[in-house]
């Protein structure tokens, strides 16, 4: 695994003069070597998704679907070295690397069906009104020109997956720039994608640093910007490039709402274990991990306990163990950042029920109850295996404390009663609502994304589609209708 990876310039394998480590956050050790696009590498790319623009979008859809079949299948039936990769570069416990793989088969999947039945034209006559008459309106979706696809290091597969599967559906070249932290998973789909008969041009993976991301931001010739990552990069790349189309998942501090009505034995188990579960799965590096429990003073002393007990249970250690549920952070950095924020939650008055231990890159799953709400941990997204935990009065009160936060993605509501998830729905100010779950759930067909500062525009295949497109109308005129 310790080869020298090349990446993919406009459709084919290139090399370059320089070479960076990609290290396992477990162990420290050598994954492997990526070559470095020298800056005229960089142009070529550009320059040749842009030619290609006008000769892709024309390109048939059976060619397109029939290429994102082929990756589907691919990654099939390389499962399993792919997400030994994905584990070994980012640190992801083995089981979890492994439903990342199937996620990534179901992308490029919905992006095949979506290829073949997007943008059939809808007819709309035009004789309602007698200036009309003769005339029918045929509309139609055309691709905004090239994407340039920044994604981040949490779902190394499937978050490149969900740059590059809905370009290539919609007919729009896409230049993919994946976190430099874990490039790999990402120069797997170029491999795949070079074994398919798309034009030369319409894609290429460059792992370039990030220091030179703002100038491929700023080139004109790259019209849409899909990026997911730290509020503070999406909303400095929003400011660089005001008139440029951008899609920003920018996170969130996802809250999971357990409600009065949820209050059998089996009810708490049930909302406990989730909980735990999905605080901690990605080492707590997902936008959607549940990062706050509001519960309703009438289950809390009930759950509390059987919260701490889950989190104790999740099994922590090495990633490539198939017993592993919590692997190390993706670097010490990010596992040292964690350890300040709960430090400074408990000098703040916060009670540790468990956890609160650093290991290198790694930080034990934790617990946090009575934090104040003023303190980083309750403002921000930790990002890491942390947990806070919060009593309130009814349901009106646990709504309100969801929308005390500037991130708005998603979250989960524990309930029974099909009016109070009606309520939940108009009431919460996120992109989604899960009832009866944690807000860690995404389907990969279904609009994804939030609102506040968690971000503008929506992913899931389909609507990344209309995201990367615009519609045209054609007017048809001395019709017979």
């Amino acid at each position: 695994m310790t080869s020298t990876h090349a990446f993919w310039l406009a459709g084919r394998q290139a090399t370059g003069e320089a070479t960076f480590d990609v290290t396992s956050p477990w162990d420290g050790r050598l994954v492997g070597k990526v070559g470095v696009p020298s800056d005229a590498q960089v142009e070529e790319a550009v320059a040749a998704a842009h030619a290609v623009r006008d000769e892709f979008a024309a390109t048939p859809a059976h060619v397109r679907a029939a290429a994102l079949d082929h990756v589907s299948k691919r990654l099939v039936e390389r499962t399993e070295e792919i997400a030994r990769l994905i584990s070994a570069e980012n640190g992801k416990p083995l089981k979890w690397a492994r439903g990342e793989v199937g996620r990534a088969v179901s992308v490029f999947r919905f992006a095949a069906e979506e290829a073949r039945r997007f943008n059939g034209g809808e007819a709309q006559r035009l004789d309602t009104d007698l200036g009309g008459q003769g005339r029918l309106a045929l509309t139609r979706r055309f691709p905004k020109g090239v994407v340039l696809g920044i994604a981040p290091f949490n779902f190394p597969l499937n978050l490149c997956a969900h740059k590059i599967a809905p370009a290539i559906a919609a007919g729009a070249p896409i230049i993919l720039k994946p976190a430099p932290a874990t490039p790999l998973s990402a120069l797997v789909i170029g491999e795949l994608l070079a074994e398919t008969d798309l034009p030369a041009g319409s894609w290429s993976v460059l792992p370039v640093a990030n220091d030179k991301m703002p100038a491929l931001v700023q080139d004109e010739r790259l019209p849409v910007i899909s990026f997911t990552g730290s509020d503070k990069v999406g909303y400095a790349i929003m400011d660089s490039v005001p008139r440029k189309h951008l899609t920003l998942e920018l996170g969130g501090n996802g809250a999971a709402v357990v409600l009065a009505d949820w209050a059998s034995d089996q009810d708490l188990d049930r909302a406990a274990t989730r909980i735990a579960t999905f605080s901690n799965y990605q080492g707590g590096q997902s936008c959607i991990s549940v990062q706050r429990v509001v519960a309703d003073a009438s289950v809390y002393d009930r759950l509390l306990p059987r919260i701490v007990a889950a989190v104790e249970a999740q099994v922590t250690g090495d990633p490539s163990d198939d017993t592993t549920d919590v692997g190390p952070l993706v670097s010490e950095d990010a596992a040292k950042r964690v350890e300040s924020w709960v430090d400074e939650a408990v000098a703040a008055g916060a009670e540790l029920l468990a956890g609160g231990k650093r290991d290198g890159a790694s930080y034990a799953p934790t617990v946090l109850a009575g934090v104040p709400a003023d303190v980083t941990i309750s403002c921000e997204e930790v990002f890491g295996p942390v947990l806070t935990v919060q009593k309130v009065d009814g349901e009106a009160a646990a709504f309100d404390a969801v929308n005390a936060s500037k991130y708005g993605l998603q979250a989960g509501v524990f309930t029974h009663d099909l009016q109070t998830a009606f309520r939940a729905h108009r009431a919460l100010e996120v992109g989604g609502v899960v009832i009866g779950d944690v807000p860690s759930y995404r389907a990969d067909q279904m609009p994804y994304g939030g609102v506040k500062e968690s971000g503008v525009g929506r992913e899931g295949v389909r609507f990344a589609m209309d995201d990367y497109t615009y519609e045209r109308v054609l007017v048809l005129t001395g019709l017979a209708l």
